[in-house]
């Protein structure tokens, strides 16, 4: 089933995702009347739409479901697709039937898009998966070279049924085990009656034989992957770059390290936070800056230098909530703290003290989503105290972070706490989606309502 499953699931995908397209904007569209955004639109209009999605689908190879790929990645993937969709949508908006480009029924169509087919995507990932864990779509695999991490990875073949990855054993010159299928040199004499995929080299391989299998693979249409040694392994996200002729291995890249992701969070930065600085700042800032100064003397902001990116100082902008005093840089906020004001005792509690920062957002400084912010004096106690602290700027801070919606969030009173939180912010840095964007905010959306334990 392993050759004639690759011909035919491309025209499967393909004209399933095409029904689920057509299923999705039929649920938009009555979705999008029922609540106003849409005047409503016939088959005659969302069917060239269907097609639209179909042609994208196709040009960006959707239906190419790596083996190895998380659930994770069909997400980001459809996002791209959506992100074009939107875009050929708004161009070709002449089906919906209306003279000009209306920007909130396109933004959500695009949401619903990404909702709708987002379930039916990986939900036929993990069908994939389990049609793969009866033993279907399988690729036959050998290594070559046993020892140092070739016995990991024969161990995720054996874990990761999903994978459908059939390892036939190693072929290794020392190496005496059951799964042993003979020396090196046997390899070339065996592999032709092994109806092979795929060859992992280990990476100790003398250069001579390591192209002398390649030569091998390529003339005989089988992939060819290097297995990394142990320091390598402790780095999830490799990349490579070429130089000339040379290449060699990115080590820490993170995803906010590629142009496309950059562009996009800031992109989205700058609009929300021009929403907010325009359609709630603009009368929040009066009003609370009145009740500021109807309490106590001073000024409005309360202005702090903060680390940002790569480190750079910058000033951090929040609502004035305690009287003015010496220690707002060494010593936390802690509760019924005697510093605090009681209009400053009501922005702390709702997190409002913190709204003046989306102009920092605007300005570049922060991002709406990232690690939080710390003062000086407080990132260099705890440079010195944590492993890899630092790398927490790698990216602009946010206003809100994973693990503020963690339960991460005030008064640090411990060095668990801390630790935990560096954790959680290493994990956003190298994880980092839109999508995961999107759930923070959420997440942080419902800790401001129901949970201000920590909000002090």
């Amino acid at each position: 089933m392993k050759r004639r499953f690759d011909k035919y699931f491309p025209w499967l995908f393909v004209s399933s995702d095409f029904i689920a397209s057509l299923v999705s904007l039929f649920l938009c569209n009555f979705f999008l009347t029922q609540i106003g955004l849409f005047n409503g639109a016939d088959l005659d209009a969302l069917l060239p739409l269907s097609v639209l999605w179909l042609l994208i689908a196709a040009l960006r190879k959707d239906y190419k479901i790596g083996r190895t790929d998380e659930y994770d990645h069909t997400l980001r993937h459809l996002t791209g697709t959506v992100f074009w969709f939107v875009g050929a949508a708004a161009v070709l908006w002449v089906p919906f039937n209306t003279p000009s480009i209306q920007v909130i029924p396109i933004l959500a169509l695009g949401i619903g898009m990404l909702v709708i087919m987002g379930i039916f995507r990986v939900g036929v990932h993990m069908l994939l998966r389990q049609y793969r864990v009866k033993g279907n779509n399988y690729r036959n695999a050998v290594i070559v070279g046993k020892g140092g991490t070739s016995p990991k990875l024969a161990d995720v073949f054996k874990i990761r049924k999903d994978f459908g990855i059939n390892f036939l054993g190693y072929f290794d010159n020392q190496a005496d085990c059951n799964q042993t299928r003979g020396g090196i040199d046997d390899f070339f004499s065996e592999a032709p009656g092994l109806d092979l995929d795929l060859i992992y080299i280990h990476e100790h391989l003398e250069p001579k034989l390591v192209k002398k299998i390649i030569g091998y693979a390529d003339e005989n249409y089988i992939k060819v992957k290097m297995i990394p040694g142990g320091s390598l392994q402790l780095e999830k996200n490799l990349s490579f770059s070429r130089y000339g002729d040379f290449f060699v291995i990115n080590v820490n890249e993170i995803p906010l390290d590629h142009a496309i992701n950059s562009i996009m969070k800031r992109a989205f930065d700058v609009i929300f936070a021009s929403f907010v600085i325009v359609f709630i700042l603009s009368w929040l800032i009066p009003l609370v800056g009145i009740l500021i100064k109807l309490e106590s003397r001073g000024p409005i902001f309360f202005i702090q230098k903060r680390n940002g990116i790569n480190n750079r100082e910058f000033n951090c902008l929040k609502f004035r909530s305690m009287t003015p005093n010496d220690y707002s840089d060494t010593h936390q906020a802690v509760k019924n703290d005697p510093r605090v004001t009681r209009i400053g005792s009501f922005l702390r509690t709702s997190s409002l003290d913190e709204m003046p920062q989306f102009i920092n957002v605007l300005l570049g400084d922060m991002s709406i989503v990232g690690p939080r912010p710390h003062t000086i004096p407080m990132n260099k106690t705890f440079k010195s105290q944590i492993e890899r602290y630092n790398s927490r700027h790698k990216i602009r801070p946010g206003i809100t972070g994973l693990a503020q919606v963690r339960g991460y969030r005030g008064e640090i009173e411990n060095p668990h706490q801390i630790r935990s939180r560096v954790k959680l912010d290493s994990f956003y840095i190298n994880n980092w989606s839109f999508l995961l964007d999107m759930g923070i905010m959420i997440k942080t959306i419902h800790e401001l309502l129901f949970n201000r334990e920590n909000a002090y």
